[in-house]
């Protein structure tokens, strides 16, 4: 099976790389490098001792994406390549909806020009909103509040409306929850251009002096220390989930829809993972109480069970070892792939 891995070169796709490329996929990756480095590409043929083929292009560029498609004898793609970042979807929602909606729209019409059917779609777990129960199971309704997870949102949308009209495609939509931490050799991590807008990267960039303190925003919610609380996905589980929805819809007799969660089932606050942190690093953490954030959510956490029926894939790691690995990886990678 030969995978074209869009945005390959980042953080969660250096991951997955490396699972399938150590489960017997052959990969292609794909990737603009506005937000990675081909630094991460190297170290990730370091880990496997595989040499990796490197298509440079734009996933709204159709032509190039066709051309590596077809040059490369791709037979299913797994689509990570989008922005991500809250904030910044707000202040500038237009380049969201380009990069994220209108560049899956482009992918999937250079699948179907070159007839390929399979795919793995990245998804949020903000496409759920506001909680109306916890937590989250895959039934749970959607009303995404930012333009980031509108954008997973309306891209689930347009898939399930994808195959509906044609069921030849095969399809897995995998709602993510927080991924953090890092391969446990060091080499690859996650290395977010300018200020990191996730919390586990800014906790190890203040590790490792390069910023003065953490920002806590919220301590007043009602969770059992006052500050957020979210379910923390080590990488390398998620990379395996990646694997197991492929390996999944390969193994079908027939084409289908699969949409389910990928998170550990367990919440941990904001100070949770500061302390965990602080237990990796042998370091105290500096941080400052703020204000909430407009539109954060006090908690949310996964129902994993569909993902554990369906795949065979549960979580296998712990926060202590998230935060471990993460630190592994900064402390090796002060200054990320420029180190």
């Amino acid at each position: 099976m030969k995978t074209l891995l869009t945005g390959g070169a980042g953080y969660i796709g250096t991951h997955t790389a490396v699972e399938l490329l150590q489960n017997g996929h052959e990969v292609v990756i794909y990737d603009n490098f506005s937000n990675s480095h081909p630094e991460a590409v190297r170290r990730v043929e370091k880990i496997t001792g595989q040499k990796i083929k490197t298509v440079q292009g734009d996933v709204r560029e159709q032509s190039t994406l066709e051309a590596a498609i077809r040059e490369h004898s791709i037979d299913s793609v797994v689509h990570l390549a989008g922005k991500k970042a809250v904030g910044e979807s707000v202040a500038h929602p237009v380049d969201y909806f380009d990069n994220n909606v209108n560049g899956t729209l482009v992918l999937l019409r250079a699948m179907q020009a070159t007839g390929l059917r399979k795919l793995v779609f990245s998804s949020s777990a903000t496409v759920y909103g506001v909680p109306q129960y916890l937590p989250y199971d895959e039934a749970h309704p959607t009303s995404a509040m930012n333009p980031y997870g509108r954008s997973k949102l309306m891209v689930e949308e347009i898939l399930s409306d994808l195959y509906h009209s044609d069921p030849s495609w095969s399809l897995a939509v995998l709602r993510y929850f927080n991924p953090i931490g890092a391969h446990s050799s060091g080499w690859i991590g996650e290395d977010p251009a300018g200020i990191p807008n996730n919390l586990l990267p800014y906790i190890a960039q203040v590790a490792v002096g390069r910023r003065d303190a953490v920002q806590v925003f919220g301590s007043d919610y009602p969770t059992p220390d006052g500050t957020g609380v979210r379910d923390y996905i080590h990488v390398m589980d998620l990379a395996r989930g990646h694997v197991k929805a492929l390996e999944k819809l390969q193994s079908q007799q027939s084409p289908e829809l699969l949409t389910l969660n990928l998170g550990t089932g367990q919440g941990h606050s904001v100070l949770d993972v500061i302390h965990a942190f602080e237990a990796a690093c042998k370091k105290t953490i500096p941080y400052v109480l703020a204000d909430r954030r407009p539109g954060d959510l006090a908690s949310y956490y996964a129902a994993p069970h569909a993902a554990q029926q369906t795949l065979g894939w549960q979580a296998q790691y712990d926060l202590t070892t998230m935060c471990a690995d993460a630190w592994r990886w900064q402390s090796q990678n002060p200054n990320g792939y420029l180190s």
